[in-house]
């Protein structure tokens, strides 16, 4: 199958985001895939998708400084589903790319989950999964991306957890998904505030020993 075939059923929402993903890692005519060409076939289902694409990844430890690399694409995108727009990313983000061996080691880890997850997913309660709530969806995914990338240990995984779910609610319209991503926001944000306090505290206590 094409890369136009795979943009056509994509955007058509025939071809689930778990199989699209399988098959761009598997596709030997590429040696490299860039985010551009994500955004290229996932179409109107680009906001979504990456979101979950860049944020799931952070769900498991990951080395210092991913969680800043894949949280500054959020950004843009968190914003976007705030302000009603349509998937845009610059350039300098765009233009980035993995081999395709990356990607098919990325892919290994998040598909099967993906899989279960879209089992689970269907358009329901559309009061959440349409603005005006779509757009507090978008306001809270970009405070929980800022989140994302400070650097705090261990601070990544309820954030991106939470972001995921919110994304997977919005890319199947489910409002149940959204209702339990907010609900999982609240909690992520409560934790890494308070672990952002913490050690806020800490500085605090060695400065006023320090200077004593």
């Amino acid at each position: 199958m094409t890369s136009t075939d795979l943009t056509v059923q994509d955007r058509h929402g025939s071809v689930p985001l778990s199989v699209l993903l399988f098959r761009l890692a598997n596709d030997a005519s590429r040696e490299r895939i860039s985010v551009g060409d994500l955004l290229t076939v996932l179409g109107d289902r680009a906001i979504g998708a990456l979101m979950f694409f860049f944020a799931a990844p952070n769900i498991l430890p990951v080395p210092p400084g991913v969680s800043t690399l894949l949280g500054a694409p959020l950004l843009f995108l968190s914003a976007q589903l705030m302000l009603g727009m349509r998937p845009w990313l610059p350039g300098i983000v765009t233009r980035r790319s993995l081999s395709r061996d990356d990607l098919a080691t990325l892919v290994r880890r998040i598909v099967p989950w993906l899989a279960k997850a879209e089992k689970l997913l269907r358009p329901r309660v559309p009061v959440l999964a349409r603005p005006p709530v779509e757009y507090l969806v978008g306001l809270v995914c970009l405070v929980l991306a800022a989140l994302l990338m400070l650097p705090i240990p261990l601070g990544n995984t309820l954030p991106a957890l939470a972001i995921s779910l919110l994304a997977l609610g919005v890319l199947e319209r489910d409002g149940v998904w959204i209702a339990v991503g907010l609900f999982a926001s609240v909690v992520a944000g409560s934790v890494v505030w308070g672990v952002l306090w913490a050690m806020i505290k800490a500085a605090l206590y060695l400065l006023a020993r320090l200077m004593s």
